[in-house]
């Protein structure tokens, strides 16, 4: 029996690391819709932003032809944020859990109100809308080629023609961080900030830039200082508890996932980070300690089967019943 615990010790060790590691689907998933007044009119020109800052790249943008109808394709499974604007108009957003597999994404119907929060009405600047589709779907086929110096010129000459997209800089701080430029990332961050300071989008790029550069202390303190202002997001409570769990902080780590799966019981990525935290606990439990491994493996389990169930079509979930069916043999 002890050589037998001995070596699930060893299988669990091996779960641990492959649960852990960040994986990338490949697939990615599409979302389309149409965008219109309150009379029912196609608004033709109108930009949808698609945002995800633990994807990458984490932003799309795209603009509506003249039947009010726009696509974005390329994204990872996930929850993304959708927001529609037209110079005229109040913005409208709302959010979708995308998946890559199984039955279609739904399409989106966004109703945008005339408004005195509605942008300028040169806010495309010198590009039309049609133009603007065309150049930003270029630039993200050079950034899904890995052609990452041709996709940076491509997006800033984008937000050289229409400046008010600032948002684009979160595609060329995502190109900084494939090629591992750490510092120009955080620039490209730091210019979306200056035109838009609230964004927590930029926060967080910060924050994980400084963890992929191995600067733990500025991690912690950028995405710290988000958390601790005025409105912060599940993202901002989710990444925070990366940053502790890199430092080897499994508690605190603990508490930000908690804190992030509190303002989203439908999000499965705190919670298998919540379910990790339990498995590390199991590979602690030493081997004479027969009835305290039963109840702790129990309890991964449990907390694994709770992502599959809020999150089913997530990632997360999928890796989390590969573990779970480990865990039972």
């Amino acid at each position: 029996m002890r050589h037998r615990l001995h070596l699930f010790h060893i299988g669990l060790a091996a779960l641990f690391i492959a649960a852990l590691a960040t994986t990338t689907a490949a697939q990615t998933g599409r979302v389309g819709g149409t965008v219109k007044d309150d009379a029912g009119q196609a608004i033709k020109g109108a930009t949808i932003t698609a945002e995800n800052p633990n994807a990458s790249p984490s932003s799309f943008t795209a603009t509506t032809d003249d039947k009010g109808r726009f696509s974005i394709i390329g994204l990872r499974t996930g929850r993304w944020t959708f927001t529609a604007q037209a110079p005229g108009f109040a913005p409208e957003s709302g959010g979708v859990n995308v998946q890559t597999i199984g039955a279609p994404n739904p399409p989106l119907t966004f109703t945008l109100r005339k408004g005195a929060t509605a942008g300028p009405s040169s806010a495309l600047g010198s590009l039309a809308a049609k133009d603007l589709q065309a150049e930003l779907g270029a630039a993200d086929a050079l950034y899904n080629s890995q052609k990452w110096d041709e996709a940076i010129t491509a997006y800033r000459a984008i937000m050289a023609k229409a400046p008010a997209l600032s948002v684009i800089n979160l595609q060329i701080a995502a190109v900084y961080r494939n090629k591992k430029e750490y510092d120009n990332a955080i620039a490209a961050y730091n210019e979306l900030l200056k035109a838009d300071p609230t964004n927590d989008k930029a926060k967080i790029g910060i924050g994980m830039t400084n963890l992929e550069k191995g600067d733990l202390a500025a991690a912690e303190d950028t995405l710290t200082k988000a958390a601790e202002g005025a409105n912060p997001t599940r993202e901002v409570f989710y990444n925070l508890g990366e940053v502790k769990f890199a430092k080897g902080q499994i508690d605190d780590a603990a508490k930000y996932y908690q804190k992030a799966a509190d303002m989203d019981a439908t999000w499965g990525k705190p919670l298998f980070k919540l379910a990790l935290v339990e498995l590390n606990k199991l590979g602690q439990i030493k081997d004479t300690e027969k009835e305290e491994l039963i109840k702790t493996r129990a309890k991964v389990i449990a907390a694994l089967e709770k992502v599959v169930a809020a999150d089913p079509t997530s990632q997360e979930a999928a890796q989390a019943k590969a573990v779970v069916e480990q865990l039972k043999k």
